[in-house]
């Protein structure tokens, strides 16, 4: 009987106490293999079966890769600033540092449960100080470089939080931890010029060739490139003007209103006193809306007359000013020229408000739509029957001639917003000086966090730090300072964790130059797609940054990149404590042990394909490794010997699986060596070779059973972790029959099985011998007999 709790206790122990997996990053004798999982944020619920899925797709190809000669470099590490730790502080008043070191030995103990081969002496948490150290001091390289900048700008503001989020961490208009409501707010804040790279970001990702094609179209239409122009439009009787920036200048004849933005700072100085009372309203209830409630396509249209026109410059003419939610202040410029004859929404606008249509592209009906197609252009002047991009250059000739536009390029993508007005985060190495800022001393990092003895957010919207008064007033070079006193986000330490690895006990860099010469970039990234617009783009962006100023070798981090897909409740939906669908990978570790339930996750489905539980599934993964012990341990069937029943079955074997290993098509992989199973049950003998083999494919898949198995046929306490993966003859995968049609003058008349050394004499009579083509030649000639060697046979006949 198989005692998965002993033996996998027996390999967790000798895999700790030999550091089975820890790797010598200075041998470049061998080729490297750089295998990493996005790694976690530790929270209180501890690991759930998500976790296990990507981790083990991970651990297979790491254990692969080392059976191949690699040197595998596979570590793990914590995401560790995050909300929950700081609500834990402000409910308990407890420092959020010993709920995450709870939350981390939680995770680590669950990880070595399962059997991940983690080099644990690379192990690192983004809250440790000789990590955030080097956080804060790229920080301070991009300050000084320019590009990380001090500005008073709108943002996602969450009271409950006391902070503000990020775009990707608002959904629907709440907070993405807590579904906190979330409002836009003008705070000073710090942000980061991603822009900048932008072009960078969407060139690069076409040398990205082993990434999902889904992930990087989503960072193209993130960044949203446009080319364009701007407008300049001036205020009628006010000593205003306000640029939009539009993709279509060749349809400025056709512009009969313009909205701005409610934020925008233009809406105060022009509205009329007329107006005032419902712009101030309209304002308020907006300021209420996510950007995504904002921008829907579906939702009502609604906005408010400034009482204040524009200049059409093309032609003169007044337009009025409105302002409505579905123009955003940090999108463009904040104000756009509508356009409804050809615009949906302008169009859906426009008639709500009984405002002008004037078509300016042949085609379509405006009476009754929008025409968005293409077509020659109409009441438009100097623009009268031009194509498209034809006057799309002339109109921008123009504009530039006048001066009131001119060509641009503009970006979808915003500055990152690179401040949290919390306690847990790596504090901002900015001090104050009177009116003027500095980055502190390179000497001075890392700038660590002081202990507070209250970590509740402000109502005012400062963050707790500011109650550190001993530490906030401070002396910068003898002089008077203020420490700045925001946090930086949590997707700070996750933008560049990856190259601390290679180095995680260096003090005086990064990581040492060579080692990041030799181990850069990662060859495999496996994660969720839900990081394509965050994590992803942001580790880009600064590792871009890096490779500008000669720190990392490579532009780009990633090399491989996967997606897993969601491990779903049994009914199909997303698992989470509402719905009381979560499944505990303890108890299953408990009740099965750890090789069953990485065999079950794997053998679900295709790894990037979302899939539903199924307790009977994992009762049957129990079944087969129960199989797999009683093959080799109480079936007396291995032998020193050779059995030419099962010779082609194992190469064949070993091929796909090798291969799959390589495409990470794990379910195949295991279905292939099931049926393997299945043909070694039928034989009296199981080649001592063949079995080594297969506990070898088997290996990356259920480690503990492996070792086991191993060690008691080889004899020897030792590892199968670095053993040779077996290798297959490809001659020996071939088939030594195989079917071949016959067509009688090209038609075909039958099929004949034929022995793949047959000569073409032989195969030659085996046709003409066959019983149905007899009788398509009965009496008629035979003229000429075409053989294609494994393949056809045409026989050509006459009357």
């Amino acid at each position: 009987m198989y005692n998965f709790t002993k033996i996998e206790k027996k390999w967790k122990n000798y895999w700790e106490e030999n550091e089975t997996f820890k790797t010598d990053v200075w041998d470049f004798s061998k080729p490297k293999f750089y295998c990493l999982d996005m790694f976690p944020y530790p929270s209180g619920e501890g690991l759930h079966t998500g976790h296990v899925e990507g981790y083990t797709a991970t651990d297979i190809v790491s254990r692969f890769k080392r059976m191949q000669g690699y040197n595998v470099l596979h570590p793990m590490g914590w995401d560790a600033y995050g909300l929950p730790a700081e609500q834990y502080a402000i409910k308990t008043n407890n420092h959020p540092g010993e709920f995450t070191k709870k939350n981390i030995a939680t995770f680590k103990k669950q990880m070595k449960d399962l059997g991940f081969s983690y080099d644990w002496s690379r192990e690192l948490a983004t809250s440790d100080e000789n990590f955030y150290k080097w956080t804060q001091w790229i920080f301070r390289e991009l300050y000084l470089d320019g590009l990380a900048h001090h500005n008073k700008i709108p943002v996602n503001w969450c009271e409950e939080l006391g902070t503000v989020l990020a775009n990707d961490e608002v959904i629907d208009g709440k907070s993405e931890r807590g579904g906190f409501k979330v409002e836009k707010k003008d705070m000073l804040q710090w942000t980061l010029n991603i822009r900048k790279y932008a072009d960078r970001l969407i060139d690069n990702l076409e040398q990205l060739d082993e990434w999902p094609h889904s992930t990087k179209q989503t960072q193209k239409n993130w960044i949203g490139k446009s080319v364009g122009a701007y407008v300049t439009f001036k205020v009628n009787e006010k000593d205003s003007s306000f640029d939009v920036f539009t993709t279509r200048p060749d349809t400025l004849f056709g512009c009969t209103y313009c909205v701005l933005s409610p934020e925008h700072e233009l809406v105060s100085h022009i509205v009329c006193d007329k107006q005032k009372k419902e712009v101030d309203e309209y304002k308020e209830k907006v300021a209420m809306k996510s950007e995504l409630q904002r921008l829907s396509l579906n939702k009502e249209k609604t906005g408010v007359f400034t009482g204040s026109y524009a200049i059409n410059p093309v032609n003169g003419k007044l337009i009025p000013i409105w302002i409505a939610d579905y123009v955003l202040v940090g999108y463009g410029t904040g104000a756009i020229m509508a356009v409804p004859a050809h615009d949906d929404r302008d169009y859906e606008f426009a008639k709500k408000f009984n405002l002008a249509v004037v078509p300016v592209i042949e085609g379509g009906n405006v009476e009754k739509n929008a025409y968005v197609g293409d077509g020659l252009h109409i009441n438009s002047l100097f623009l009268n029957g031009l194509n498209k991009e034809d006057a799309i250059n002339k109109m921008i000739l123009w504009l530039e001639e006048k001066g009131c536009g001119k060509k641009a390029i503009d970006y979808r993508l915003k500055d990152w917003i690179f401040a949290r007005q919390r306690y847990w985060g790596e504090p901002v190495p900015i001090v104050y000086v009177g009116d003027e800022t500095y980055a502190i001393d390179e000497s001075d990092l890392p700038l660590v966090l002081p202990k507070l003895d209250d970590y509740r957010p402000s109502k005012d919207g400062s963050s707790p730090l500011a109650r550190a008064v001993d530490w906030v007033n401070t002396k910068y070079r003898g002089k008077d300072a203020i420490r700045e006193t925001s946090t930086m986000p949590g997707s700070a330490g996750s933008s560049w964790y990856f190259l601390r690895y290679l180095d995680n006990k260096n003090d005086k860099e990064i990581a040492n130059k060579k080692l990041m010469e030799h181990w850069l970039p990662v060859d495999l990234y496996v994660g969720g797609p839900e990081h394509s617009v965050g994590h992803l783009l942001y580790s880009r962006f600064w590792n871009n940054y890096l490779y500008d100023k000669g720190i990392v070798p490579v532009k780009e981090p990633f090399k491989k990149l996967f997606h897993q897909g969601m491990i779903l409740g049994s009914n199909g939906e997303k698992m989470s404590k509402s719905k009381g669908n979560i499944i505990n990978p303890d108890d299953l570790v408990e009740n099965y042990g750890a090789d069953v339930l990485r065999l079950y996750e794997m053998f679900m489905g295709p790894l990037e394909a979302d899939k539903p539980w199924d307790d009977n599934g994992i009762e049957g993964a129990k079944r087969f490794v129960d199989r797999i012990w009683r093959l080799y341990m109480e079936e007396n069937k291995i032998k020193d010997a050779t059995n030419k029943n099962l010779e082609k079955i194992y190469h064949v074997t070993v091929k796909k699986v090798t291969l799959d290993y390589e495409a990470l098509n794990f379910n195949t992989a295991i279905s292939t060596m099931m049926i393997f199973v299945n043909a070694v049950y039928k034989e009296e003998v199981f080649p001592l070779e063949y079995a080594l083999g297969l506990i070898k494919l088997l290996n990356p898949i259920i480690p503990f059973i492996t070792e086991e198995i191993h060690s008691i046929l080889t004899g020897r306490d030792t590892t199968i972790a670095y053993e040779n993966w077996p290798l297959y003859d490809e001659s020996k995968t071939k088939d030594d029959i195989v079917t071949i049609g016959i067509q009688v003058n090209g038609k075909l008349r039958s099929t004949i099985s034929i022995n793949v050394d047959d000569s073409k004499e032989i195969i030659q009579k085996k046709a003409l011998d066959d019983e149905k083509i007899k009788k398509y030649i009965l009496g008629k000639q035979v003229v000429k007999v075409i053989v294609v060697v494994g393949k056809i046979v045409n026989i050509i006949v006459s009357d």
